[in-house]
C-alpha cells in the first residue's frame, strides 16, 4: 500500500497540509473526514507517537498513512473531536465514546468516536457510516451459486431465524440491510434494533439501542413482539436472554435475522448450545447460518496470472475433495489452475494497491433434516461440519478458492482470511 494516500487526491490533499501548517484543527479534521470518504475508508485513526502524531485511513481493510502533524497540534484535535461528539473535553485519563453526525460537503455522515489515554496522549478512532451510500443488492454481494439459493429459500420463509457471523468487519450487517431490502415491501411490518443504526432505510421501522439506560437487543426484542412484526431485525445476539427472545419470536410466527461472532457456520451451533440453548429449540427456530469474510478485490487492469506452487495446488485439490459443484463452476479448472496476484506497482486505476473494493466470501449451512437430527443426536462439530459438506454446503475455504480461480482475488488474500 503507498506510503500516503493524501498523494493520490490533490485539492483536498492539499488543503489538509494547509490547515496543518496554520495549525487549524477544524480544517484539518475536515479535510481527514472529506478524505475518508474520497477514498471510501472505513475508519480513521488518529495516533499520537513520541515525537508526530499519524494520521491513518483503514481502506479495504488496510491500514494505511494519511498524513503526519506535529505533537502541539494534538491537543486542538483532541478538543475538537470530542466537543463534535458531545464528550468532556476536560476528561483524559479515561477512555470515552461518542457519536458525530454532520455534512462534508453535501454528503452526510455519521461517525462513531472512541478515545483511548495512552502514553503519547489521546488516540481517537472514527469509524466512518456514509449515509448517501446504497445498500447494495443481494446479487453484488458475492454470495452465488447454491449459497444464494440458499439464502433466498431462508429469507422467504415466513418464520425462523437466520445468523450471520463473522469477525468485526467482515460485512455481516451489511447482509443484512441488503436482505432487509430484498424483504421491505408494503405489506410486511419490518422492524430493526441496532446500535447504531448505520443505514436509514424506508420502509422499515427502526430503532437505536441503549444499553447505557436499559434498553438492549433483548428488551428491544421483547417489544418488538407487542407491535405486529412480520420480521424482525436484532444488530447482534450477545447472550442467552437475547437468543431465547428470538427463538419465542421464530416459534411465534417471526422471521428474525441477527449477527453473532463466531467464525464458521457450524461453530455457530456450538456458540448456541454454550448459551443453554436447549437442541429442540436450536433446530426448530435456526434456518440458516452464514459465515462470511471481506476479501480485497484484485485490480482488473493490473493483476497478473500466475500458476500455483506444487504444494499449493495440492492444498488446493485437497479443499476440494468434499464439494458438490454448481451451475457456473467448471471442476476441470482444478486440474491446471491459474490464479492472479496483484502487481507489485499497481496502476492509476487502483491507486497502486493492486486492490481495489473488497467482495464477501461466504459459507452457507441450510438446517436440513439430517443436520437438525445430528445436532439432536449430539454429533461432534466435525462430523456435523462433513455431513453439510455432503449435503452441498460450500465452506469459506472453497467459495474463496473459486473467486480466486476466477481471478477477482488472490489466493493470499484468501488463506490471510480463513487461517483461523
Amino acid at each position: 500500500m503507498a506510503e500516503e494516500i493524501a498523494t493520490q487526491v490533490n485539492e483536498t490533499a492539499q488543503n489538509l497540509k494547509k490547515a496543518i501548517i496554520a495549525g487549524d484543527a477544524p480544517k484539518m479534521l475536515e479535510a481527514v473526514m472529506k478524505l475518508s470518504l474520497e477514498e471510501n475508508a472505513s475508519d480513521i485513526h488518529i495516533e499520537p507517537h513520541k515525537d508526530i502524531v499519524q494520521v491513518r485511513l483503514r481502506v479495504d481493510g488496510v491500514l494505511a498513512i494519511l498524513v503526519e502533524y506535529p505533537l502541539n497540534l494534538h491537543p486542538s484535535v483532541v478538543s475538537r473531536v470530542k466537543i463534535m461528539s458531545n464528550l468532556k473535553i476536560d476528561e483524559s485519563r479515561i477512555p470515552q465514546d461518542g457519536r458525530i453526525t454532520t455534512y462534508v460537503g453535501e454528503t452526510e455522515v455519521d461517525m462513531r468516536i472512541s478515545t483511548l489515554p495512552t502514553v503519547n496522549g489521546e488516540k481517537i478512532v472514527m469509524r466512518v457510516v456514509d449515509k448517501s451510500k446504497k445498500i447494495p443488492e443481494l446479487q453484488t454481494l458475492g454470495i452465488v451459486g447454491r449459497n444464494y439459493e440458499r439464502f433466498i429459500k431462508a429469507v422467504s420463509d415466513p418464520n425462523g431465524i437466520i445468523l450471520t457471523s463473522g469477525p468485526t468487519g467482515s460485512g455481516k450487517t451489511t447482509t443484512l440491510y441488503s436482505a432487509m431490502s430484498y424483504l421491505n415491501s408494503v405489506e410486511k411490518n419490518l422492524m430493526t434494533f441496532e446500535d447504531p443504526i448505520e443505514n436509514q432505510m424506508e420502509g422499515l421501522n427502526q430503532s437505536q439501542v441503549r444499553a447505557d439506560i436499559g434498553y438492549s437487543f433483548a428488551s428491544g426484542l421483547r417489544t418488538a413482539l407487542r407491535q405486529d412484526p412480520d420480521i424482525i431485525m436484532v444488530g447482534e445476539i450477545r447472550d442467552k436472554e437475547t437468543i431465547d427472545i428470538a427463538i419465542e419470536a421464530s416459534l411465534t410466527g417471526h422471521l428474525v435475522l441477527s449477527t453473532i461472532h463466531t467464525n464458521s457456520a457450524v461453530e455457530t451451533i456450538t456458540r448456541i448450545l454454550n448459551m443453554k440453548v436447549p437442541d429442540f429449540l436450536l433446530t426448530a427456530s435456526i434456518n440458516l447460518i452464514i459465515a462470511q469474510r471481506l476479501a480485497r478485490k484484485l485490480c482488473p487492469q493490473c493483476k497478473i496470472a500466475q500458476a500455483p506452487s506444487t504444494d499449493a495446488k495440492k492444498k488446493i485439490q485437497e479443499a476440494f475433495q468434499v464439494f458438490s459443484p454448481y451451475e457456473g463452476f467448471d471442476m476441470n479448472m482444478l486440474n491446471d489452475p491459474v490464479f492472479f496476484i496483484p502487481k507489485k506497482e499497481g496502476c492509476k486505476h487502483c491507486g497502486g494497491l493492486g486492490y481495489k473494493g473488497r467482495l464477501g466470501i461466504y459459507e452457507v449451512l441450510y438446517m436440513s433434516e439430517e443436520i437438525k437430527k445430528a445436532i439432536l443426536a449430539g454429533t461432534p462439530s466435525f462430523e456435523i461440519q462433513k455431513l453439510a459438506q455432503k449435503e452441498g454446503m460450500v465452506t469459506l475455504e472453497q467459495d474463496g478458492l473459486v473467486k480466486a480461480i476466477k481471478g477477482e482475488t488472490s489466493l493470499e488474500e484468501v488463506y490471510k482470511l480463513i487461517k483461523d
